[in-house]
């Protein structure tokens, strides 16, 4: 099936005279004839739901169709984005493990991997998006455990070389993760460039309309993990936890990393969306694909106008042929990058927050990627934990503006950016 049609059609198939939309299976418990039946469940001995802090029907039917839009063999949901991004690395790396990690990620995923994690024991390299080979393969320690970046940075925009951080993570027998977030599968499948595992922050395009948060997992099912025993005993060696069962074996390549993600993580932290919440974010998925067409030509034309008016300083869209990252989006991303659009005015930080002040369509929030038009100044909200050193790293200068563009009709979208402009 094309990507369209994955987006109505995957995921679930209802039986003759069941319901045509996923049903909710709003529960935490389900009931067993026999202590044995459930045992097997404990033992991953069979498959079933037990409890719904580790798996829910609702979910897994949601679940399964973004394993499909992406390519992946096994996918798994979480309570939010950042869970995903916590999960993904979590699960293959401990206290006195190492990771590489892009510099140019979403600020929270900076703060997660930077402050939080190293708390853990994990050490962090963050690697310019662009830094030679030489420079990416000096970050690799004999303690590395995966290579994490992102498809389209937020909000700094740059398009990473998938292919090329894959090869390098694979050299040296290591999984690469890919947030896929703000080009979605619609865009850019990771996984057909060499991307192992992708995230997802679900409350974002996936869902599109600012209803429900959530993230998502997704192995591609590539990685062979007994090969590289050594560097993954989570996954090589038994889980005492689970009566001696090695995942990899037990799974193979397919399954062995998202059943650890779930017999583990989830089972001991419990970042598990609700039921209710996935059904909701399937909504969102079935309109995703001419949601996104939507999206990519609004903000190509808002684009060409900011480019093209003498109060904008500078502009930044990997759908401009004059942008640092067109030729890497043709190739990555020939249907369009996102919806996304980050651009100085002129005056700067001041003038910004001026600009924004006097919009009437789009609206200021923390929000991103949905289908109003939203607008935030990232130094000053998202990324303001961050010290200027860094936010240059991440791609923010302290004017920098993210303008998410919507599915609103671009004219009226155009003319609130021109009566904000002739206003400072």
């Amino acid at each position: 099936m094309k990507q369209e049609t994955k987006c109505i059609q995957a995921g679930y198939t209802p039986k003759n005279g069941e319901s045509r939309m996923i049903p909710i299976v709003q529960s935490t418990t389900f009931k067993y004839d026999s202590s044995e039946d459930m045992g097997k469940l404990f033992d991953l001995e069979a498959s079933g739901y037990f409890y719904t802090r580790l798996q829910n029907p609702t979910n897994d039917f949601v679940a399964a169709k973004i394993a499909a839009l992406e390519g992946g063999t096994a996918a798994m949901l979480t309570s939010s984005g950042q869970a995903a991004s916590f999960f993904s690395v979590f699960n293959l790396a401990g206290a006195g493990d190492h990771v590489i990690a892009s510099t140019a990620i979403y600020g929270g995923t900076f703060n997660l991997f930077n402050v939080t994690m190293r708390k853990m024991g994990i050490d962090f390299t963050f690697v310019d998006p662009d830094c030679s080979d030489e420079e990416l393969e000096a970050a690799f320690k004999p303690n590395t455990k995966a290579v994490f970046g992102e498809t389209i940075a937020n909000p700094a925009l740059i398009v990473l070389d998938i292919e090329r951080f894959a090869k390098a993570a694979h050299a040296h027998g290591v999984p690469l993760i890919i947030d896929n977030t703000f080009a979605t599968p619609i865009g850019c499948r990771p996984i057909e460039w060499g991307a192992d595992i992708v995230t997802h922050s679900t409350t974002k395009y996936m869902d599109g309309h600012d209803a429900t948060v959530g993230g998502a997992i997704i192995d591609g099912g590539k990685f062979d993990w007994m090969a590289h025993a050594d560097k993954f005993p989570g996954l090589c060696t038994p889980d005492e936890s689970y009566h001696g069962i090695t995942y990899a074996e037990k799974f193979g390549k397919e399954g062995a990393y998202i059943t650890k993600a779930t017999a583990q993580l989830m089972r001991d932290l419990g970042a598990i969306p609700s039921p209710m919440n996935c059904y909701i974010l399937n909504l969102g998925l079935e309109s995703l694909a001419v949601r996104m067409e939507r999206h990519i030509s609004n903000a190509q034309k808002v684009a060409e106008y900011l480019e093209a008016s003498d109060k904008i300083e500078w502009v930044n869209y990997p759908g401009l042929p004059g942008n640092k990252y067109y030729e890497r989006a043709q190739k990555y991303l020939p249907n369009g990058s996102c919806g996304v659009i980050s651009f100085g005015v002129k005056g700067g930080r001041k003038a910004a927050e001026e600009f924004m002040g006097h919009l009437k369509v789009a609206m200021i929030a923390t929000h991103v990627a949905d289908a109003h038009t939203c607008v935030l100044h990232p130094a000053s909200s998202t990324h303001r934990q961050l010290t200027d050193e860094e936010l240059i790293a991440c791609g923010v200068a302290p004017d920098l503006v993210r303008f998410s563009v919507g599915i609103e009709n671009v004219e009226d979208i155009i003319a609130d950016i021109e009566q904000a402009l002739k206003a400072i």
